[in-house]
């Protein structure tokens, strides 16, 4: 909404920032306290500075109580324990274009002296965080909240792996950053929970937040979250640093994460470098960036320069525009996944976007889907959430069309079975609770032959349609008892076909139990998962038997995966799967896979496979490290040893270049191991 401030009255614009402080309010709620924002960065910075604009323009309208004199969210109405931060944390300004950013400039060089040298870093998407180390040890972590008081998370920032216990010198000091979720892990935890019926997150920052904020730390540990440092209490003095540049090598040479694409600026030019160069890779950083910080380098000047009661003013951040396209909403299509949760998503025109054609967009759930008011033919905005998936932001109302006068309606029936669906209380999914759901069917089978499962080679989601069409299976353990007559009977399916499938299915059979446990499709049970099950338990009778709090108690694991465990065995149903597998002569002991060497090149190392490998599959790949001692994780971090990149390799390859993270070639992988 623009606003004509020039023309207002004192009284006018008085009841414009009261409608405005009251949208930012809830706003800013749902951002930094419910982690759910409703509106785009751009909305709600549009709105806040107009809110600026009107309170510049007239004075007296500055309250205490303002948006703009508040820094981050407000306490958190929750269990955690309060921190008091004896020196305030504070936000930054922002600027928006790069006039403005070079008025800046011109401004603090004006207050202080001319041609001033500024050090330039990366805008993390992520929550601001305190860590207070005592003789090098980590005694405390705790986010922002308001800037004078946040929440003590401590116990979860333990379970960041990328953050040290111990410093490599005894040192007591404060250090200030930004914990992160890298856009792998945030599109698999978004996917896990859609998957399970939960809200998925809105971006990686509010993804970040929610996870640093759990209550239970096994829950943050699962999250796979990271952390740049960037800031010290009193850097000249504990750090016996001078310069923003300084701070930031001292920092990492202390063990600590820090982000290395930080660059000295001292012109117009070298600062539209800077942007440059990281503007056009933004999309292929291993974590999300929605701007530059410039900040003043000399330290000595932040303390003469101060700050506002909200901003320090020896720094700025420059936010980027916001890449969105707009396009028509044609259609809205329902699918059922294999746990039975129907999700809605959006067919629209066809658009450019971050580089790629996008034409579907997920609308998650029926709540997302009502709270955006989203109906057939109207136009609406896009974007890329967190750059990686692509989002309905707003339906953009006065092109709404004249057709479009109701809500979209809510199906009531499975668009597979025609069975009645379920709105549970106590989550947000639309489910179909139809167990002989033929779609529900067809993903748990598609499931069960996938590679880290049964590895059924051969068996893809089109020879499981016609399976099931043909009334061939009625359930995963109907795959073993098919016949030759019965798969040369398919579609393009032939002698050879048909003999090849055989051959895989019985070999399948051979599996470690870990495999079958994994591929019935045990909600929370990945495949790490189970094989941490079946290796405790040895077989798939003991683990049937086995308690929620056995299964909890095991590493790695928890609560919510005892209980899906428990609850899934206890079901009829599932005993009589069992038992045909039994009868099917399905292997349902844990096979070894021999010892863990101890004293190999690998052993202890922290390993990431990136890339596509041609020379043998990553499962083999990660098996074969792991009996080799090897750590394989899914994310490259300071701690990593070793990246091995195949064709293709993306954003970890960048990362692990930027930390000097050592890389092979998967030739010298595939030599190393024939050695």
């Amino acid at each position: 909404m623009s606003i004509d401030i020039e023309n207002l009255t004192e009284d006018q614009a008085r009841v414009h920032v009261s409608t405005l402080q009251a949208q930012l309010k809830q706003w800013a709620q749902e951002y930094y306290e419910n982690d759910a924002p409703s509106v785009e960065d751009a909305v709600y910075d549009e709105a806040y500075n107009q809110i600026l604009a009107l309170e510049a323009r007239f004075p007296a309208l500055v309250t205490a109580d303002s948006i703009t004199q508040q820094v981050g969210g407000r306490q958190l109405k929750n269990d955690l324990p309060k921190v008091a931060h004896p020196i305030p944390m504070l936000s930054l300004g922002d600027v928006f274009s790069l006039n403005a950013l070079m008025d800046w400039v011109a401004t603090t060089e004006k207050a202080t002296q001319p041609h001033l040298d500024f050090n330039a870093e990366l805008k993390i998407d992520g929550l601001a965080i305190s860590l207070i180390y005592e003789k090098g040890t980590l005694v405390q972590a705790s986010t922002r909240g308001d800037g004078n008081i946040g929440e003590d998370v401590t116990a979860n920032v333990l379970q960041i792996d990328a953050v040290p216990k111990q410093l490599n010198e005894p040192l007591s000091v404060e250090v200030r950053g930004e914990v992160y979720m890298p856009k792998d892990a945030f599109v698999t935890l978004n996917e896990k929970r859609e998957t399970e019926g939960l809200p998925t997150f809105a971006n990686p920052r509010n993804a970040a937040a929610g996870s640093l904020r759990q209550l239970d730390a096994r829950v943050t540990k699962a999250r796979q979250l990271a952390v740049f440092l960037y800031n010290a209490v009193e850097a000249e003095t504990t750090l016996g640093v001078s310069t923003q540049a300084a701070l930031l090598t001292r920092l990492a040479a202390l063990g600590l994460p820090t982000n290395p694409t930080n660059a000295v600026v001292t012109d117009q030019a070298s600062v539209e470098a800077y942007l440059a160069k990281y503007t056009a890779v933004r999309d292929d950083l291993a974590y999300g960036i929605d701007g530059i910080v410039v900040k003043v380098n000399d330290l000595a000047l932040h303390a003469e320069l101060g700050n506002t009661v909200k901003v320090p003013r020896w720094a700025i951040a420059y936010k980027f525009p916001p890449e969105e396209a707009e396009t028509i909403v044609r259609d809205i299509e329902w699918t059922v996944g294999r746990t039975g949760v129907v999700t809605p998503t959006a067919i629209m025109d066809p658009v450019q976007l971050a580089g790629t054609t996008v034409s579907r967009a997920s609308l998650h759930n029926p709540d997302y889907l009502l709270a955006k008011d989203i109906r057939l033919g109207d136009t609406v905005t896009l974007h890329k959430a967190g750059d990686i998936i692509p989002e309905v932001g707003q339906v953009i109302l006065p092109k709404r069309p004249a057709t479009a006068t109701e809500a979209y309606p809510i199906p009531a029936f499975c668009p597979a079975c025609g069975q009645p669906l379920v709105h549970t209380a106590d989550e947000v999914a639309l489910r179909c609770i139809n167990p002989f759901c033929p779609a529900q069917i067809q993903e748990s089978v598609t499931h069960f032959a996938s590679r880290d499962a049964m590895n059924i080679d051969g068996l893809g989601p089109k020879i499981v349609a016609q399976l099931l069409a043909k009334n061939l299976i009625h359930n995963v353990a109907d795959l073993y008892k098919l016949t030759f007559d019965e798969l040369t009977g398919l579609e393009k399916f032939g002698v050879t076909s048909a003999n090849n499938l055989l051959e895989a299915l019985a070999n399948s059979k051979e599996n470690s139990v870990e495999r079958l446990l994994f591929g019935l499709g045990i909600r929370n049970v990945g495949a790490k998962a189970a094989k941490v099950i079946a290796a405790k338990y040895g077989d798939l009778t003991a683990i049937a038997a086995a308690t929620a709090d056995d299964i909890a108690d095991l590493p790695g694991l928890g609560q919510t995966i005892g209980q899906s465990i428990e609850q899934y065995f206890a079901e009829a149903p599932t005993q009589a799967l069992v038992r045909e597998f039994q009868e099917l002569g399905v292997n349902l002991k844990f096979i070894s896979d021999g010892p863990v060497a101890t004293d190999t090149i690998f052993s202890g190392k922290k390993v990431v496979l990136t890339g596509r490998l041609t020379m043998f599959s990553r499962k083999d790949a990660s098996d074969w490290l792991e009996r080799q001692g090897a750590i394989v994780s899914g994310s490259v971090s300071k701690k990593t040893d070793l990246l091995i990149a195949g064709a293709d390799a993306g954003s970890k390859l960048t990362k692990a270049q930027e930390l000097g993270v050592e890389i092979w070639s998967e030739a010298q992988f595939r030599d190393t191991m024939e050695a």
